[in-house]
């Protein structure tokens, strides 16, 4: 089974749907109330193992959603714009999680903001809100490697064997994701201005 994309009917294209009240929709706002339930069990709790189960309950409604949306053709405009919102608030409310508990460094945090500070600047500058984009292949490759990077590092701070195996394998996930994260912006800015030069062609033609 693939696991970008999967769940796609062949020869059928995806449609997105006036939808509100769907599965996938629903998971994605579950993964939206996970956020905070993480938090509390860092900062507050200090209970790493229930937060490391959390986050990977969080990662895999990620993929289940996308397989439910695409083969139950439950695919929404709606959930186009919420799914990529609830990652980004998981990975960066996780950064600054897990900054704040001594688990990374500010730089790690910063990595994930500046691309997105950037692409929310040119999205309100063209577009005044969201740009309404699809989501890449690198743009999904990227948070799914986040998402597994992440938990494992949590894991990592357990004390169970094998820490520093957990230690290396989860900055390889984060390393490249970050990697990916940058890419994918990269290209997302240039198909906002793209797009946000073609709209305003457009408007312009009509007047």
């Amino acid at each position: 089974m693939k696991f970008i994309g999967a769940g796609a009917r062949p020869g059928q294209p995806q449609v997105d749907h006036d939808l509100i009240f769907t599965v996938p929709n629903i998971l994605t706002v579950l993964r939206f109330m996970g956020v905070p339930l993480f938090v509390w069990l860092v900062l507050a709790r200090k209970e790493y193992g229930f937060a490391v189960l959390v986050l990977a309950i969080m990662g895999s409604t990620d993929w289940i959603d996308g397989y439910i949306a695409r083969r139950f053709n439950q695919t929404s405009r709606l959930g186009r714009i919420l799914d990529p919102m609830a990652d980004r608030l998981a990975l960066i409310s996780v950064a600054v999680t897990l900054v704040i508990a001594g688990v990374v460094e500010w730089w790690y945090l910063t990595a994930l903001l500046v691309p997105d500070a950037v692409l929310l600047s040119a999205s309100l500058f063209y577009f005044g809100n969201h740009p309404d984009l699809p989501v890449s292949r690198i743009g999904k490759i990227r948070t799914a490697l986040l998402l597994v990077g992440t938990p494992l590092l949590v894991l990592s701070k357990l004390p169970i064997p094998l820490t520093e195996v957990y230690f290396v394998i989860a900055w390889v996930f984060l390393g490249f994701g970050l990697l990916g994260h940058w890419v994918a912006a990269f290209n997302y800015f240039r198909a906002i201005v793209r797009k946000g030069k073609m709209q305003s062609a457009d408007d312009g033609g009509r007047h």
